[in-house]
This record gives structure tokens, C-alpha cells and sequence, in this order.
């Protein structure tokens, strides 16, 4: 794919494309994000998501440096041009893999590479990224040293406040300035400290007590830096309140499970006064690429079951979903599978 020319302007990108000058510029703007989630965020969901929202800055999965060098990066990396704008989540520590992997992205296409080091799962520790590289900050700036010598996309880090008992602000403080040094204009902050041991990912993500006054008083000691905030976020409101004191909000399980949230983004963040499509819209724009899917081998349920929370609070939800989880899997299932389920809910 066509890589493509980067400029910072008030907090937003602007990407044009180099391959076809009478293209429309991009604007690629953090003001909300959707989070990377692992078994989650897959190229079906992002394209699902892209339905609701033309704006909302989309992540990838994580994808460790490892499936790229000695895997099928196609396979990991591909991806349908209407996910635009989208980030790439590398997972890593060693430099020169890093920035071999953040080749790749560019060439893909990518508008972003962002560096895991705030996941705080058992898989992730055993290859030492993720969380635990806080605890080396200067590592962490000589991975994005690494990767900013060999590509000219933004290379950002998803963080966490701290890690055990190394979560006073003063650790925090030094890790950013260490790593902002290293040519990282960009960090996306989950406002909880991470424990390594004794919690699991999950727990990670409930029990640390949220501290949104810590990304505050980052943003307010780095003025310069673009800051986005992740953690805890349940509603557009809140996350309005939220980005008049930083650039931005990340927001994972609250989209996945109520997807349609998505569908108030462009007008509140973006001014984008679009025409939202109804729920039963969404489902009917999908269909096409869900035939399209089926004949490059891929399952409907790979798909579906990214669909499961579009119908959250609605009459006919429980039967949305029952539906799709007991018929999606089946031999022959298809768009018509999605529609039965569509003649479930209550119009």
C-alpha cells in the first residue's frame, strides 16, 4: 500500500494521499478513539464500528513484533480501506524488532504506530513488553528512538499511571519525559495503575482505583504533549467532560458492548451533522461485506459475533442475541442468519 505524508495541525493529522492527488484529505483527530482489545478489535469489528462512525480514530488488536518477523503479516496487518483512520498496537521491547515492525505498518498503509506498555496480562510479562516496560523507561525510549528513525507516521505508547508500588507521579513524570525525549509527542494513558501479579487482566481493568486527576496533571505539566485519557469511560458525556482537560478519550468495553454508541461520535467530537443510520441500517449496510467475507472463507460467526451489543437496551435484544450465538456458528450460516435475527427485535 501507498504510505502516506504527515502533518501535525492543531492536534489532528492530516493525511493526504501521495498515490492519487484528487483524493480528500484525511483528518485523522484522537479526540475519540476506540481502544485496542485484544480478541476483540479485529479487522470485522473495526469495519462494523467504521458504520457508525466516519471519524472515531480506530486501534488494532495488539500484535506482537514475533507474529510479524516469523508469521504471516498479511494475515495480521491487512486490513479494509473504509477502517480509516487507523492505528496499528505493536507489542515489543527489543528495538531493532520494533522498528522493523513499524516499517511494516507504514508500508501498510498504517497512520499510526502505537507501542503496548500497559497491558498487564501473564503472556505479555513472559515476553517482557507490555506494563512492565514502565518499569525501564529508558528501554521504552530506545524503542521509540528505534522506530522514529525508520518511519515518518507518528509513533505513539498506550501507558498505564504506574505499575505496583512504582506509581508515585514522580515515576509517571520521569517516564514521560524520557519517552517524549525519545520523539513521542503522543501518549494514550489508562488512568489506573497496574498490578503485575495478583490481579488478572480483567481485574486490572476494575479494581486499581481510577486516578483521572494524574492524567490531568500530566497534561497540565506537558502542555505540549498530546494526551488521551483511557479508563472507566461509560457514556459520550463523560468523555466530553473529559477532553476539555486533555485531547482526547479512549474509550474499549463500554463500545464493544454498546456499539451504537459510536453513532453520536462525528456530531458531538467532530461536528460532522451527518444523517445517523437506525440499528437495523447498520445491519442491512453490513450485508455486502459480510457476503464478501463468506467468499474469501471466513465465518459468519467471525463477524456476528462483534454485533451481539448493537441492540443493547432495546426490545428484542435478548433475542438479537441469543439468536446469532446459537445459529451463527452453523454449517451454511449466512447474511440471511443476521436478518432472521432482525426480524426478532420489536419495531
Amino acid at each position: 500500500m501507498d504510505q502516506s505524508e504527515f502533518k501535525t495541525c492543531n492536534e489532528e493529522t492530516v493525511i493526504t494521499s501521495k498515490s492519487d492527488s484528487a483524493l480528500p484529505e484525511i483528518i485523522a483527530s484522537r479526540k475519540f478513539c476506540v481502544a485496542p482489545m485484544l480478541d476483540w478489535t479485529d479487522r470485522h469489528c473495526r469495519y462494523f464500528y467504521r458504520l457508525m462512525s466516519k471519524h472515531a480514530y480506530l486501534y488494532t488488536e495488539m500484535i506482537t513484533t514475533g507474529a510479524l518477523l516469523h508469521g504471516d503479516r498479511d494475515r495480521f496487518l491487512q486490513y479494509h480501506p473504509d477502517e480509516n483512520p487507523l492505528a496499528c498496537q505493536l507489542g515489543g521491547s527489543h528495538p531493532l524488532e520494533l522498528a522493523a515492525c513499524a516499517k511494516m505498518v507504514e508500508d501498510y498503509g498504517y497512520h499510526e504506530v502505537n507501542l503496548n506498555v500497559g497491558c498487564p496480562s501473564d503472556r505479555v510479562q513472559n515476553g517482557r513488553f507490555g506494563a512492565c516496560l514502565m518499569a525501564t523507561p529508558e528501554l521504552v525510549a530506545e524503542c521509540l528512538s528505534a522506530m522514529n528513525r525508520v518511519v515518518s507516521i507518528p509513533v505513539t505508547v498506550k501507558c498505564r499511571i504506574g505499575i505496583d508500588d512504582q506509581d508515585s507521579y514522580e515515576a509517571l513524570h520521569r517516564f514521560i519525559t524520557l519517552v517524549s525525549e525519545a520523539g513521542c509527542r503522543v501518549f494514550i494513558i489508562h488512568a489506573r495503575k497496574a498490578w503485575l501479579s495478583g490481579l488478572s487482566p480483567k481485574e486490572n481493568r476494575e479494581i486499581p482505583p481510577l486516578r483521572y486527576d494524574v492524567v490531568y496533571r500530566i497534561k497540565r505539566d506537558f502542555p505540549k504533549l498530546e494526551i488521551i485519557l483511557n479508563g472507566g469511560v461509560r457514556s459520550l458525556d463523560q468523555a466530553l467532560v473529559i477532553n476539555d482537560e486533555v485531547n482526547g478519550v479512549m474509550v474499549g468495553r463500554e463500545v464493544y458492548q454498546n456499539p451504537y454508541l459510536l453513532a453520536g461520535v462525528d456530531e458531538l467530537f467532530y461536528r460532522d451533522f451527518h444523517a445517523i443510520k437506525s440499528r437495523e441500517e447498520i445491519v442491512e449496510a453490513l450485508l455486502t461485506y459480510v457476503g464478501e467475507q463468506l467468499k474469501q472463507g471466513v465465518r459468519l460467526y467471525s463477524i456476528a459475533r462483534h454485533l451481539l451489543g448493537l441492540f443493547h437496551g432495546v426490545p428484542g435484544a435478548r433475542s438479537w442475541r441469543r439468536y446469532i450465538s446459537e445459529n451463527g456458528t452453523k454449517q451454511g450460516a449466512d447474511q440471511n442468519t443476521l436478518l432472521k435475527a432482525l426480524d426478532l427485535i420489536s419495531r
